[in-house]
């Protein structure tokens, strides 16, 4: 078998399973499963595959083929830059919340607090401290918070492969936090309950469903938070949401409502309300 023959084959079974991105998950799964860029397949598409790759890709492919995640079977999704073990138990890294992590490294200085609230993987909260730290040139202190236990061990596992030092509290909230916070974050559930049983097959099914429904109108997360937060946060510290597209105004008079000011909006590339972000 050589890589061309196993790249069509991938192919063809990927687009008849009708996977909306099939071409470059064959792709990704091919260069998984045999370390062979793409440069590199392009230089010898004739060179022979080791049965036993062969049979891992295979595998692979079948199971992209049901419509499970291909991070979930790469275990892994890159993420401003960064690499992060993934699983069932969190919700996959996107790039629209990397407009959340660079927004909150406008913000950043040496010596803060930081509290990232439904931490998942981790990945908002350690890009934060790991790129921070470097644009600061000084120490941040993080603490992310998670109901799910497993995904507080991902979290932890993607801190110990960062190398990027933070406490992980099982919490629902703020009910086990302590202390106060210069910067809290949060990318909570937001999406209608209703809406949840619309979404992709891969969504629905495979990532946690404790990380996407914000109940009827999708806003419960941003109440409770925002009116907890100012507990927790200093005179001068900021809160920053990631948001569904249509949520903008919403959760920012949820804010104004609570006592923050310097309320802004901000866009993602595609031009569409990403994050809110205010000053206590």
């Amino acid at each position: 078998m050589t890589l061309g023959t196993l790249l069509k084959q991938g192919r063809e079974i990927l687009q008849n399973a009708g996977i909306a991105e099939w071409d470059l998950d064959a792709w990704y799964l091919l260069e998984y499963v045999t370390g062979v860029s793409r440069s590199q397949y392009f230089l010898d598409p004739e060179r022979e595959v080791p049965q036993e790759q062969e049979v891992l890709y295979h595998q692979k492919i079948d199971k992209r083929s049901t419509h499970i995640p291909l991070q979930h079977l790469t275990g892994e999704q890159e993420f401003m830059g960064l690499t992060f073990k993934v699983n069932e138990h969190v919700l996959i890294p996107r790039q629209d919340t990397e407009v959340l992590v660079e927004e909150a490294l406008n913000y950043v200085r040496s010596g803060m607090d930081i509290l990232d609230v439904c931490t998942g993987s981790g990945c908002i909260l350690l890009s934060v401290l790991k790129l921070g730290e470097k644009k600061c040139r000084g120490i941040l202190h993080g603490t992310g918070v998670d109901l799910s236990r497993e995904a507080l061990q991902v979290a932890e596992e993607n801190a110990g492969r960062l190398q990027v030092e933070a406490t992980f509290l099982h919490s629902d909230l703020f009910a086990e936090v302590q202390g106060q916070y210069d910067m809290i974050l949060s990318n909570p559930p937001y999406i209608e309950k209703a809406v949840v049983e619309t979404l992709e097959e891969e969504v629905r099914i495979h990532e946690p469903r404790m990380a996407l429904d914000g109940g009827e109108d999708g806003l419960d997360f941003y109440r409770k938070i925002t009116a907890e937060s100012v507990q927790y946060l200093r005179k001068g510290g900021r809160l920053l949401f990631e948001i569904g597209y249509d949520q903008g105004q919403k959760v920012s008079a949820l804010m104004r409502e609570i006592g923050f000011h310097d309320v802004q909006v901000i866009k993602d590339l595609a031009r569409k309300d990403r994050v809110v972000t205010g000053m206590l």
